[in-house]
């Protein structure tokens, strides 16, 4: 009843298991990993990588879920979701900062103030 509605976003490109790929991955919308990544990410959208992969990249998205390896660091808009089985290593900024129970974090997180947030609060004044 008091649940946020969560947007769905429809995944534009997916890297699937055994795929390895090495370079810059520029996006909108959502994009999953399941596989091997090196490189740098940018994206207006989702980024999620799943359980099992492994990410050695500067990301730079609007919200970041983490099942797999994450070694970099990342800069967040929105949010960032380590789960159960998510393992991240490097730094993060970030308004907000999710991490379930058995989820593993070694770096630095800043927080930093939700940027839509302040500019819906300053147009309405």
């Amino acid at each position: 009843m008091w649940e946020k509605k969560k947007e769905v976003e429809e995944v534009r490109a997916f890297l699937g298991k055994g795929a390895e790929f090495i370079g810059k991955l520029i996006f909108n919308g959502a994009v999953r990993i399941d596989g091997d990544f090196q490189g740098e990410v940018y994206g207006q959208g989702s980024l999620v990588i799943g359980e099992g992969a492994l990410v050695k990249a500067n990301i730079a998205v609007n919200s970041v879920y983490i099942g797999g390896d994450v070694h970099g660091n990342i800069d967040v808009k929105e949010k960032i979701n380590i789960h159960s089985t998510g393992k991240f290593y490097g730094d993060v900024r970030t308004p907000v900062f999710i991490m379930e129970e058995g989820a593993f974090f070694d770096g630095r997180s800043h927080m930093k103030e939700a940027t839509e947030g302040k500019m819906a609060v300053a147009e309405a004044v």
